[in-house]
């Protein structure tokens, strides 16, 4: 489909429209931590219909799109395609950092003011 390599994390933001800077900057600082992962933010993918269309953070709602690539939890991104839950496991670390980090900013009401200091 592509190419070159596609990073392992891809963050979709538009641009930083569709979520809080906050929102975007802990994502970020997560990806750009986790050793042997690789990342980017509104590369290829800068956030799809849903992003664009649901992120309104003036109005309290944030989106972000998150694209993995697949050698992240697959053997060899070509067939048969097979899972490895080794490496699995190891991304699924970072995405639990992810998934905590945006619960806690979203319960510490962080978010609430469009998440800009």
């Amino acid at each position: 489909m592509f190419d070159d390599t596609l990073p392992d994390f891809n963050i979709g933001t538009n641009g930083g429209q569709t979520c809080a800077p906050v929102l975007q900057q802990a994502v970020v600082q997560i990806c750009a931590k986790a050793q042997d992962f690789s990342h980017v933010v509104n590369g290829r993918f800068k956030g799809g219909w849903t992003t664009r269309h649901y992120g309104r953070p003036d109005q309290g709602i944030h989106a972000i799109q998150m694209e993995l690539a697949q050698i992240t939890h697959l053997a060899q991104e070509s067939p048969p395609f097979d899972y490895a839950p080794g490496k699995a496991e190891g991304l699924r670390v970072h995405l639990a950092k992810i998934l905590k980090t945006l619960e806690d900013l979203a319960l510490s009401g962080a978010l609430e003011t469009g998440g800009r200091a």
